[in-house]
């Protein structure tokens, strides 16, 4: 019988890491999906664990960009790449100092339903409205200085609104005010996601330790390591994917498969869950 329990219990964190891989970068929002996953039995998760498996998405996203990192990190005297990394820092120096003053207001809606699936939806149908009037501009690689602010602000509304998906809201805020190339504009919001989340992921982690570390002291660290170990692989392949899928499609798929989802959540959750 205890056997069983801890088969289940694996099999539940393998689910809960392919779901956080997949939908951690695609524009479908990983709070929404991981909130599905909670009311089809996969349990609730404590921010200790919700950190590691975020953490695995993280770092296959620096995996797959390690050879841009290097390259800016390397050249950092060349204009271009100079640049590039100044308009990262101050779209990330945007969230991040904003998203303080935010959680020291307490300002952050919950985390249930209601609030998701209508952002899920609102979210859809700006991402195809943004498409549609970024489709009718010239194709723009650049990333402006007003890109990047606007990008480190779409951050931080994600970070208040559950269910936005930090990078549905990053990549057609860009794709609003001037980057209307889908690849480029990608690149940027993913490469500012990394110090981004990395950030939000240390600190909580940080506030758990501060608090004594009573949180992580009962985590089951096996389970962790598998979870991570899961979302790493799956958010890999995911991003991969999308890469390759955004060179010769449009954003309309993700679209409309979070009105379907907002749909859905509104019909068969309790609004208070």
């Amino acid at each position: 019988m205890d056997m069983d329990v801890t088969m289940s219990d694996v099999w539940q964190v393998i689910w809960l890491g392919i779901i956080e891989g997949i939908t951690e970068f695609l524009p479908i929002s990983s709070t929404g999906h991981l909130l599905i996953a909670e009311k089809l039995g996969l349990g609730e998760r404590s921010d200790v664990f919700n950190v590691v498996i975020q953490a695995g998405a993280i770092l296959a996203v620096v995996v797959i960009y390690w050879p841009r990192l290097w390259q800016l990190a390397v050249n950092f005297r060349q204009p271009d790449n100079r640049d590039y990394l100044l308009k990262l820092t101050v779209a990330f120096l945007i969230t991040g100092v904003l998203g303080l003053i935010i959680t020291k207001l307490g300002f952050k809606l919950p985390e249930t339903v209601t609030p998701i699936a209508w952002a899920l939806i609102i979210g859809g149908i700006w991402m195809v409205v943004a498409e549609w009037l970024a489709a009718k501009k010239a194709d723009v690689v650049r990333i402006t200085w007003t890109v990047a602010i606007v990008v480190g602000l779409a951050q931080v509304v994600a970070a208040i609104f559950p269910g936005t998906s930090r990078s549905a809201a990053t990549i057609f805020a860009a794709m609003l005010v001037g980057t209307s190339n889908r690849a480029a504009a990608t690149e940027f919001a993913f490469l500012v996601g990394i110090p981004t989340m990395f950030a939000a992921s240390g600190k909580l982690l940080f506030d758990v330790f501060r608090q004594g570390g009573v949180g992580a002291a009962s985590e089951d660290w096996s389970d962790l390591s598998i979870a991570f170990v899961v979302s790493t692989v799956t958010a890999f392949i995911a991003v991969k994917w999308l890469l390759r899928y955004i060179q010769t499609h449009r954003f309309t798929l993700f679209a409309i498969y979070r009105v379907v989802l907002g749909i859905a959540l509104l019909l068969w959750l309790p609004s208070g869950s």
